[in-house]
């Protein structure tokens, strides 16, 4: 067996207030570390809030490098922690190049381990964000994670491609809002099925209008079952274990990713 904890938090981001948000992240991930959680994830944009309208350009204004000192205190509680952290921002691009709507790895040691940036942007992001170019799966020490971020989740050939570098538990951090529920409700266990690997999805709470977001993480397993259904409309911290061996087996009964015919397709995964 190889079991992992999950701390899933359904964040309910302050817009703007980056260090209020970040203290209150801390507080969740010391609480992940005390019930001996393997990994945090927290919602899209939640260092910020996730609101197009009410944030917009301010985006560019807020964004944070991945070596400044935002993400240098959630270093520091991961590793007093002892806890993986994925950590969504609206993050500094290399080079000059822009905002990504981003994440940060964080290795249990307090490390950065990669950065992501989103690749499919959705609506009005694509004023106010760089899109990504690629999935890289990431090596962590309980296993080995691919992170998607919302809109990402929708393109099957993003899972596929993290699946297909070995990925073994897929990370949907996730700003849904409540007239796109039927959408959430279908992707994931789709996800995890088709990959036979864990997927889990967490979405944020709170916001006003269009940008209501309500919660209900989701964790499904890699036979496409749904082992998580988070609440409605409250903030707080699902703790889920997962056997990562459980993908192997499913994989023997459902041999997708070995009999997959990569030659048959117009595109390459």
């Amino acid at each position: 067996m190889r079991k992992t904890k999950l701390a899933l938090v359904q964040f309910a981001s302050d817009p703007m207030n980056i260090e209020g948000n970040a203290d209150k992240a801390i507080a969740f991930i010391e609480e992940a570390g005390g019930q001996g959680a393997d990994l945090v994830v927290f919602p899209e944009l939640f260092l910020t809030g996730y609101d197009t309208d009410l944030i917009g350009e301010k985006y560019a204004e807020l964004a944070q490098s991945a070596e400044g000192a935002i993400v240098r205190s959630l270093q520091e509680a991961a590793r007093r922690a002892r806890v993986n952290v994925v950590a969504p921002m609206p993050l500094k691009l290399e080079g000059g190049a822009g905002v990504g709507n981003g994440a940060v790895i964080i290795a249990r040691d307090g490390s950065v381990a990669g950065t992501f940036n989103k690749v499919h942007l959705w609506e009005d992001e694509r004023k106010h964000f760089v899109p990504g170019d690629g999935f890289a799966a990431i090596a962590l020490d309980f296993g080995k994670l691919g992170v998607q971020i919302c809109y990402d989740a929708g393109f099957p050939e993003s899972s596929r491609t993290l699946a297909l570098q070995g990925a073994e538990l897929l990370v949907v951090p996730s700003a849904f809002s409540l007239p796109d529920k039927h959408r959430w409700d279908l992707y994931f266990p789709a996800r995890a099925l088709e990959n036979t690997c864990f997927v889990a999805a967490v979405n944020g709470v709170g916001g006003q209008g269009a940008f209501e977001l309500y919660g209900n993480n989701k964790v499904a397993g890699p036979r496409g079952e749904l082992l998580l259904d988070g609440v409605m409309h409250e903030e707080t911290m699902q703790i889920v274990e997962i056997d990562l061996e459980e993908n192997l087996n499913a994989a023997k009964s459902i041999p997708y990713l070995r009999d997959i015919r990569i030659d048959a397709y117009a595109y390459r995964a």
